[in-house]
């Protein structure tokens, strides 16, 4: 306490800015200090008055401003005017003076602290009336809990130098009014012309134009060239229309329309359908915009834009993260409670999946669906995940456009200079119900009885402008009536539309690509690169840099992949190796990612090594030549829904790439459904949509137990249809090999689902040479090497692991009068090449599918219903609720029951 003596005045604001940082961090100030900032009344005994004059009392009331000043920045947005239709809840202890050791006749003396602000020596009330316009207007923000001191203090300073509302030029201000003029011009418009239809309208919220337009328009300044954009429905129409300048006829005609044209099967209702256009920004650059179609699962949308985004990162802008930028924009009643958006968010920052910072703005409506908020979730805000990641928060009032703007830009310049996420809070309401259709006076009577006194933010605006002679009232009337009569132009424009065209998405990048067809699945894809470069990129593989030191079992695993080169026998973990070392030499990237991908859950892949001594990793196919394209292996975070989702997004940027997501064990994928049922299977015939993402589903019944198991086959077996997606279970290295070269190589774009083993990853009896993966391509079905057609009396089907039980079991009981045949390719089924082996066995009188799976699931329901005219047997376990048993002896049972009833003499029964 000795350097505490001797304060005078000069050293007062020293002792302030002590004082800030002990508030934010008490143990980043000398312990003398903590005691004395933590003691005061102690503190006063010991030293009743400085030696400059200054009486402790006085410093006592400048610490008390400081820490006013600190209550505002850190709780003020409890007490802001954000709310535009009605009163916000309470909160205590408040912001009033006397909480804070003050008192009324201190508002006019005047104190230091307001050095703190900005402001210089100030008088009480003046530095109050600088914190409530900072702190408690239309804008209010969380941001004190973020953990760096420099991005606090930016934040701090941004705000607490200028107002929330700038003094706007008069030409800005009519910027603004012009984009609520189309906003809620547009809404207007489409309630008159289509009454009581669906579209899930932006109105009570129209200042998200405006917004999204102020994104842009700073983002482009500090050079942003894209943005990808992902929503749910309410507000889509008029994003579509005034933000990506959609055409205004085609989406009336999408009201009306009774077909499509014949190149999208489906289609989808208007409010889910996505858009990519070129915009020319007011100071006249081209930013490249994509608003990503979304199925009603209203937050499944956001990590499949953040995939775009990072693939968009890597791809076109050399990972520059200041070029190209997510959007996302979310519902209260969503970012609160589902469950994708924490997922999502958690990846923000890891290595594998940050993308520079996302815009997440929030259209909040106080209520969902008929929910209200205080119903709807237990944390204060809806955005509360933001403090996940120590995001800011700025909680805005929607009628108040200029502090929106103001808060937008903000954020933009924000995201631009620390790459991290902002969440803007933008408080508003829905004019009418979940739809248009909908009473919301049935649960929110209150609520919308203001509601329906409300003026919308464009006549608001209009208000204003009149109050400061910029624009008079009959000025804006005539602007609205000249948009009104403008729009009515367009939909007779629409009229003369025969058909709805859906717009294709993503054009140039897919511009090379075929429409998937059957016709191009029956067409081998020449997927060889001959023996030298086998060879040549196994060396690479395993080769590791003398220099490095590394775990001494990695040794044994480099010499037995050598051994397996040597010996021409190679493995499971070699071919998906090679498969991906000759891509990449090719100049096709390659991107895998899941739970424990890099060593693989079987610790089959081992694609890095951890370099001994470090954290620090070593990938031998990253130094395959060099000028190869990417690879990337990523350990991914505990989440299945999310990464999926990014990979999806990130396959749909990079068609020319391998892109995988893997499951740690198969049966885990199902907590991704949405994103299989709603993008990866129907996104095509909904939107048009084409994607070459890869699952690898670990699937094989070991016996060990119901989950891990089975992958559920029969599952994607439902959803297939159309060509929509490949659906494989390869048995051997060469096959694996072909597929993942095939599925770049091939003309078209679709997915491919592949139920990847496990026991058979160090099967002895499985294994290919470098011959097979050299020549050939990818064998739909291969036949049985060993069966004499003219003996063959029956001729069985499978896929997967248990053939090697089927020819195990066939060859130790001497049976040759039987053809074991596996179907590698579920779907599309090969027809042509099941035909083929069939009238080679033309002698055999019995055909029965053989499977692990129980009779109620796996491929048999699939293979019953689509080719029940070639008269096929089951061989399965008996029907179950459960994929499979839990104890070993069962399981052993089950198996051999199986064996022998397909080897059974007499016609096998179904089972």
């Amino acid at each position: 306490m000795d350097k505490f003596s001797a304060v005078g005045n000069q050293e007062l604001e020293a002792i302030e800015n002590l004082y800030q940082s002990y508030l934010e961090d008490p143990e980043s100030v000398d312990k003398s200090w903590q005691q004395f900032f933590s003691g005061f009344e102690l503190a006063r005994k010991q030293y009743p008055e400085k030696p400059s004059g200054i009486k402790l009392d006085n410093i006592d009331k400048e610490f008390a401003i400081l820490n006013l000043i600190h209550g505002y920045r850190q709780r003020g947005h409890l007490f802001t005017k954000t709310n535009p239709v009605r009163a916000r809840r309470k909160y205590s202890p408040t912001l009033d003076i006397e909480n804070f050791g003050l008192e009324k006749a201190d508002l006019e003396k005047t104190f230091q602290a307001g050095n703190e602000i900005g402001i210089g020596t100030a008088k009480l009330k003046d530095i109050i009336s600088h914190l409530e316009d900072t702190y408690c207007q239309s804008v209010g923000v969380e941001y004190v809990y973020m953990r760096h001191p420099e991005v606090v203090q930016w934040l701090r300073k941004r705000m607490e130098s200028t107002k929330n509302s700038e003094e706007y030029t008069e030409e800005k201000r009519k910027h603004f009014f012009y984009h609520l003029k189309l906003a809620v011009g547009f809404e207007n418009f489409i309630h008159k012309k289509f009454v009581g239809q669906k579209r899930f309208s932006l109105e009570g919220a129209e200042a998200l134009i405006p917004a999204l337009d102020a994104v842009i328009e700073r983002g482009a300044e500090l050079g942003m060239e894209e943005f990808i954009l992902g929503m749910a429905h309410r507000g889509r129409l008029n994003v579509l229309s005034n933000i990506l300048e959609k055409p205004y006829e085609n989406i009336f005609k999408e009201f009306y329309a009774t077909e499509y044209e014949d190149d999208i099967a489906q289609g989808d209702v208007k409010y889910h359908l996505g858009y990519e256009n070129d915009v020319v920004t007011d100071f006249g650059k081209k930013v490249n915009l994509k608003l990503l179609p979304n199925p009603s699962h209203l937050e499944t949308v956001a990590p499949i834009v953040e995939g775009m985004v990072r693939s968009q990162i890597e791809c076109e802008y050399q990972r520059d993260y200041s070029k190209a930028c997510a959007i996302v924009i979310h519902g209260d009643a969503a970012i609160a409670t589902q469950g994708v958006v924490y997922e999502t968010v958690q990846m923000a920052q890891l290595p594998g999946y940050k993308t520079g910072g996302t815009i997440h703005l929030v259209i909040n409506n106080q209520v969902g669906f008929t929910t209200p908020y205080l119903e709807a979730r237990s944390s204060t805000y809806c955005t509360d995940v933001a403090k996940v990641t120590r995001s800011p928060v700025f909680h805005v009032n929607g009628d108040d456009v200029e502090a929106l703007v103001w808060t937008i830009r903000l954020a933009m310049e924000f995201r631009q200079k620390f790459h991290s996420d902002v969440f803007i809070d933008i408080l508003c309401y829905r004019k009418y119900g979940h739809n248009e259709g909908d009473e919301p006076r049935f649960t929110q009577p209150m609520l919308y009885k203001a509601i329906s006194k409300h003026k919308n933010p464009r006549d608001i605006y209009a208000g204003k402008l009149n109050e400061l002679g910029i624009m008079t009232h009959d000025e804006s009337r005539e602007e609205i009536r000249e948009f009104d009569q403008f729009l009515d132009g367009k939909y007779k424009e629409s009229e003369k539309i025969e058909k709805l065209q859906i717009r294709k998405f993503l054009v140039k990048d897919f511009e090379n690509y075929e429409l998937p067809s059957k016709a191009l699945f029956n067409e081998p894809v020449d997927t060889a690169v001959g023996e030298e470069t086998v060879r040549s990129v196994a060396e690479k593989i395993n080769t590791l840099p003398k220099e490095l030191s590394f775990f001494k079992k990695v040794n044994r695993i480099i010499s037995d992949r050598k051994m397996m080169i040597h010996d021409n026998r190679l493995d499971w973990a070699m071919g998906e190796l090679l498969a991906y070392g000759t891509l990449v030499a090719e100049g096709h990237p390659v991107r895998l990612s899941g739970q424990d991908s890099e060593r693989g859950t079987f610790a089959h892949r081992h694609a890095s090594f951890v370099i001994d001594g470090s954290e620090k990793k070593y990938f031998p196919l990253k130094h395959i030549s060099d000028d190869q394209a990417r690879f990337k292996i990523y350990n991914s975070p505990l989440s299945e829904y999310a990464v999926m989702g990014f990979e999806y997004g990130y396959a749909l940027s990079e068609p020319n790439g391998l892109t995988i997501w893997e499951a740690q064990f198969g049966d885990f994928y199902n907590v991704a459904q949405v994103i299989i049922d709603q993008y990866l299977t129907s996104a095509y015939e909904k939107w048009g949509l084409m994607n070459n993402l890869v699952l690898f589903l670990p699937h094989g019944f070991e016996g060990q137990g119901p989950e891990h198991s089975s992958a559920r086959l029969e599952r994607f077996l439902e959803l297939s249809a159309n060509n929509n997606i490949q659906v494989v279970m390869p048995t051997t290295p060469a096959n694996m090999f072909h597929m993942l070269r095939r599925q770049v190589k091939m003309k078209m774009r679709v997915p491919l689902v592949v139920f990847t083993p496990k026991s058979l990853l160090r099967h002895p009896m499985v294994h290919s040479t470098i011959e097979e993966m050299a020549d050939g391509h990818f064998k739909e079905i291969i036949d049985d090497p060993v069966a004499e057609p003219d003996l063959v009396e029956k001729v069985i089907f499978v896929s997967g692991r248990l053939y090697y039980d089927l020819v195990k079991y066939k060859s130790e009981n001497g049976i040759s009068n039987t053809a074991v045949v596996r179907l590698e390719q579920i779907y599309p089924i090969p027809n042509k090449q099941i035909n083929e082996v069939l009238s080679k066995y033309s002698k055999s009188t019995e055909l029965i599918w053989a499977q692990d799976e129980p009779e109620n699931m796996g491929a048999w329901p699939f293979i019953n219903r689509k080719l029940d005219c070639l008269g096929f047997k089951v061989v399965a376990r008996p029907e179950s609720a459960s994929p499979a048993v839990g104890l070993m002896d069962k399981h052993k049972k089950g198996l051999n029951h199986i064996l022998e009833l397909v080897f059974k003499e007499k016609e096998v029964v179904a089972s």
